[in-house]
């Protein structure tokens, strides 16, 4: 198995200076060296190459689009259509569908747990027939180019731990993110931009996003995401400051880059050289950000296609027309975050904002990325971090309703890049209660996500304190019914 070493944050001489510990020493130096595997070595000079020299089989995708819908969308009001529920509206939720399942504390305690059919109206579309409500008109055209999974599962029941899971790997804050890894791996592959780009939809915040959810966790820190946001600046603390101009931050940055390499020739330690590679591309971005962010070169049909709202800075709509940029331009990452999903109480009203807010940009963004030939290499991902239940929180009436939290089933779909059009994966029972048919874990999704872009996800590996950790950490299974 080859192995790829990084210096550590010390010297040889300095390391054997403090512990001598002879041949032992050695060994445990060697093991704190090591930190990944299943990669050809690489040169260190060139930060933004990645630890492959190259994908571990030929890729599918050479970049991802991932819209995270934060706080739990419904699956049930949706795409999972479950007439059942509709027929059996009021009654308490059999004890053998539910077989002891834990519940949140909002419904943990209610005297009753009444099913919730959807008050919406479903159909089928396209040659595919998947079954998709009124509330996605937009979608339902675009459904012979999805690939629906509805047997996804996880084991969080709360939003920080559900999310944290989908993007990192882990309930626990402080690892890797799935892009922060995915900028490891492969690195960049656009000299001028970041490999990992965030974008969040304003106004739509009713939950915090922390930014560890992008964030680098214990890898290198020129692997975290770049948040781009709505407004005259669009990355924090990237342009000069009055008075420098930019040749003398250019010399600024020569000089840094002589006292960078003065230090790691005495340290050794691999943050020193990120640290320099992020200033130097943050000299970069300052035109190279402002030319992707304008958007007024963009012809008509452009906005005819998106809606006018992706004239509006920081929609959601807006931020889908930059991930067709950003994707044209190779960011290798591009996460989209549109919060509002959580509708324990009022749900109606709430989930036709969201899906009026995702539904044209989603299909405009799929149906661009195939106008450009950018769809056969870009991977589209679209989901939350759970689903939400059948029965309703609160009061059930003839027009409202909530929905708790739903960890046991939900939806996502797929698009492109070696994923099979016009399919639907999986299925739940009749009450749309648990998995009946191909369950699909967090752990699975992320293996398939990293397979489509060469990466095996068990020799993607980095070491740190003296274990191996991965983005799947011991689990995961590619879900190759969803493969082309």
């Amino acid at each position: 198995m080859n192995c790829t070493h990084i210096n550590f944050a010390m010297n040889r001489r300095e390391f054997f200076g403090r512990f001598a510990f002879g041949l032992g020493g050695a060994a445990l130096f060697g093991l704190l060296n090591r930190d990944a595997f299943g990669a050809a070595p690489v040169k260190l000079e060139n930060p933004f190459k990645g630890i492959l020299s190259a994908p571990h089989f030929p890729p599918k995708a050479n970049r991802i689009i991932y819209l995270f819908m934060a706080g739990g969308p419904s699956q049930l009001d949706l795409f999972d259509y479950k007439p059942a529920l509709s027929e059996h509206n009021g009654e308490d939720l059999p004890a053998s569908v539910r077989m002891g399942q834990r519940l949140t504390g909002m419904t943990g305690y209610q005297a009753t747990l009444p099913m919730a059919g959807s008050i919406f109206k479903f159909a089928q579309h396209g040659q595919s027939g998947a079954w998709v409500s009124d509330l996605m008109p937009w979608t339902a055209k675009l459904v012979d180019e999805l690939c629906f999974i509805k047997s996804m599962h996880t084991e969080a029941i709360n939003h920080d731990p559900a999310i944290t899971f989908f993007q990192t790997g882990s309930q626990l804050a402080g690892r890797p993110s799935m892009g922060a890894w995915l900028s490891y791996g492969l690195g960049s592959a656009n000299e001028n931009l970041p490999a990992f780009v965030v974008l969040i939809s304003k106004d739509r915040i009713d939950q915090p996003l922390y930014a560890r959810l992008w964030g680098n966790g214990f890898l290198p820190s020129l692997h975290q995401g770049v948040q781009f946001r709505s407004g005259k600046d669009p990355v924090l603390f990237l342009q000069n400051p009055d008075g420098v101009s930019a040749g003398s931050r250019r010399k600024m940055l020569d000089r840094l880059a002589e006292l960078e390499a003065l230090q790691f020739q005495d340290l050794g330690d691999p943050e020193i050289n990120a640290r320099i590679a992020q200033y130097e591309m943050a000299y970069r971005m300052q035109t190279s950000v402002p030319e992707v962010m304008d958007i007024s070169q963009e012809p008509d049909s452009t906005f005819a296609l998106y809606g006018d709202e992706a004239k509006n800075p920081g929609t959601f709509a807006a931020n889908c027309l930059l991930a067709r940029r950003m994707a044209e331009r190779n960011v290798r990452f591009i996460q989209l975050y549109h919060p509002g999903w959580d509708h324990h109480g009022n749900l109606p009203n709430g989930i036709r904002r969201q899906a009026k807010d995702v539904d044209q940009a989603c299909y405009a963004l799929v149906t661009d990325l195939k106008q450009c030939g950018l769809l056969d290499d870009t991977l589209v991902v679209w989901g939350g971090e759970f689903g939400r239940t059948n029965y309703s929180q609160g009061k059930l009436t003839k027009d409202d309703y909530g929905r708790d939290h739903h960890p046991r089933c939900f939806t996502v779909w797929m698009a492109g890049a070696g994923i099979k059009p016009g399919v639907t994966y999986g299925a739940t029972d009749d009450y749309g209660y648990n998995v009946a048919e191909n369950p699909v874990h967090v752990f699975d999704l992320q293996a398939t996500i990293l397979q489509q872009l060469g990466i095996d996800h068990t020799r993607l590996i980095f070491r740190f304190q003296g274990r191996d950790y991965r983005l799947t950490d011991v689990a995961g299974e590619v879900v190759k019914g969803v493969l082309v």
